[in-house]
Formats: structure tokens, sequence, C-alpha cells
């Protein structure tokens, strides 16, 4: 898996990085009444450039007539509150908000998993089919600042996954994230190219009077409204819509991620999605652990006398949790590891180098 700083292409997955501020984000367009009713036919189609900023809705132009008759099964968001046609009967749809909540896609509904925490499932014509080995797109989506992923060896050949617009560039496929209903819900706001879990301390080490969970709970209620909240004499705004933090001085991405679950033990189900080698590490595939030095160049982490962890201790902690930290030494001086942000922090001076994850 290559770094999600660089964008290398090496390995079996890459990922790519998100960790741009937004001071200078463009405002998205308002909106009149008429265009808040109507349907945008591009996103309708199965891809609109514009995003978030697009001027009309990102729903199922069925759903909003009243009309589809694909319920939970179907590709597109139905805005939560209205009715959908089964089999000819009114009933209203079962909503269950998956990622890909930035860039149009709001509310990103999906039916439920077979009881599994969740499921990555990519579509060609008519046909979803289960990503064996899903986790490791799950764990990847569950850092905030990933924002896509790149699997190789897939019946499809490689396939590019981007996980801000649930979608598959350069592909006539589609991807989907099916959810339990039970996943612990993460927000995030980009602060100095950094993302910051509200549920932390700002810059000054006072504790972010927002947390995840309320954030959360009034997104669930609204996916189109904002949460307000009070840091001293400013009053921030987080809009769904936009998934932006705004005050009277600044704006900031936003984003929504899980809190990773380990997979739950299974067996390979029929007619998955199992590629030769897919998402299995050979010998000549090893993920390796690079920082980097001075003047910009990559070195691996190896246990000496000097240093007391190896690339290969690294990967273990990883695999055990790919959103948390670790602690090592470098002649004498205390070290973490943050997965998360993927940089090392020196605790005694504060200073930090880029750490990342490539396949050899």
């Amino acid at each position: 898996m290559a770094s999600a700083d660089d964008g290398s292409s090496s390995g079996i997955t890459d990922t790519a990085s998100d960790s741009d501020d937004t001071s200078d984000q463009e405002a998205v367009r308002s909106k009149s009444d008429h265009q808040q009713e109507k349907a945008c036919r591009y996103y309708n189609s199965g891809y609109c450039r514009d995003g978030k900023n697009c001027r009309f809705l990102h729903y199922c132009k069925y759903a909003l007539k009243g009309t589809c008759t694909k319920g939970t099964n179907c590709e597109f968001t139905h805005p939560q509150g209205r009715k959908a046609v089964l089999g000819g009967n009114q009933k209203t749809e079962r909503k269950h908000t998956s990622g890909g909540v930035e860039a149009g896609n709001k509310t990103a509904a999906t039916t439920l998993t077979d009881g599994r925490f969740y499921q990555w499932q990519l579509k060609y014509k008519n046909d979803w089919k289960d990503v064996i080995n899903d986790h490791i797109i799950e764990a990847q989506f569950s850092l905030p600042h990933i924002r896509g992923i790149k699997l190789y060896n897939t019946p499809y050949g490689v396939v590019n996954i981007d996980f801000k617009k649930m979608r598959v560039y350069g592909k006539r496929l589609k991807v989907r994230r099916l959810d339990d209903g039970k996943t612990t819900w993460l927000w995030y706001c980009n602060i100095g190219h950094k993302w910051v879990k509200y549920d932390g301390k700002d810059s000054k080490g006072n504790p972010i009077p927002a947390k995840s969970s309320d954030i959360e709970q009034k997104f669930q209620a609204n996916p189109m409204g904002s949460f307000i909240f009070i840091i001293g004499t400013d009053t921030l705004e987080i809009q769904y819509n936009a998934m932006q933090q705004v005050s009277t001085r600044k704006k900031r991405k936003v984003t929504r991620r899980p809190m990773y679950r380990q997979p739950q033990a299974r067996a390979t189900a029929a007619g998955g999605i199992s590629p030769p080698n897919h998402f299995i590490y050979s010998q000549a595939q090893t993920p390796q652990w690079q920082y980097k030095g001075n003047h910009g160049k990559w070195r691996v982490f190896k246990k000496t006398g000097v240093c007391s962890t190896s690339s290969d201790d690294i990967e273990k902690e990883y695999q055990q949790n790919p959103s948390g930290s670790m602690i090592f030494t470098i002649q004498g001086q205390t070290y973490k590891l943050d997965f998360g942000t993927m940089t090392q922090m020196n605790l005694s001076t504060t200073h930090s180098r880029e750490v990342r994850r490539v396949l050899s």
C-alpha cells in the first residue's frame, strides 16, 4: 500500500491524502426554491462534476416524484421524509447514512449488511458483489486524511475508488458501503493542514465544545442542516450540505469517517470478488515504513542500537489499529508515530517528520 502523502502507485493498494485547508474555499452557490426541488440530471446520469457546488439536488429524480420502484436498492440517494414506491405500495424508505457525504452525496443511503459490520461492494451492470478482505478498504476509509484507494489485480483491472464522492473513476463500475446501523461516526475539522477530531482539543489545549456524537445525531436528523456551537466569542457552524465549518473569519473543511472495527471472522462469500493475490501480500510486496529524513530523502525504519523499532514492528501495530499510534525511542528521545496523521513527533521538542507506508 503506497503512502498517503506522496501519491505513489506501487503495491496492491494506493491511498491518496487530503489535508488542504479551505479558508479560501469557494462558497456554495445559493439555490432558489425552484432549484431545491429539481433533481440534477448529471447526478442521475452517474456523475456531476459540480459536486457540492451544484445548484440542483443530488437525489434520485424518481424518488423526488415518489415513483422510484427500487427503494433501498436504488443506486442514487433518496431524501429522508419522502415516499418510495415499492411494489406499487407507498412505504417510507429506511435510511442508513454511510460515508461519501461530501461532494454532493449528502445522505448516501444504503441497505443493511448481511450481519457484518460493513460490506464494501462493486457493481458492474446490475450485479453487486462483495469485495473480499474489504477491511483493508475500511481501514483506509476510517482515516480522515485519505481521499481514496486503488485496488489492483481485480477482475476489472485497477479500480480507483474516491471516498469523498463514493464513485469509481474511469470505469463503468459503482461502489457502495453497506452498514450494520451500529457504526460510530467520527467528525473531523481540517486545522493547520491536519484533521482534528471534534472530540479532541484545540491548538491551545482546550476541549472543543462539540462532540462527534452530537454532530452525528443532528446530521442523522437532517443531513441538509447544520450544527452550531460556540468557542469563546466565536459562533461556528458545521454546514452538512457543504461539509465545512464556517465562522465570521474562516471556512474549514470537515469530514465524517467511521471508527474502525476489526472484521468479523467469516467464510468467503459465494460470488465475492476474490481475484488472485487480491489484498494478499506476497514476499516481494512486504509493506515498508519509512520516515522523511533530511533533504527530503525517505529512509526505512530499522531497529538498531539507536532506534528501538523496525518497519515490521510498525506494520504489526498498524494492522492492530490503523487509526492509532505507537511510542518508540531514538537515541534516548521518545517519539510518537501517529497512523492517523502519518507523522512521527519528538515528544520533547514537538518536532515532526512525515512517515509513509509503501510496498517494497
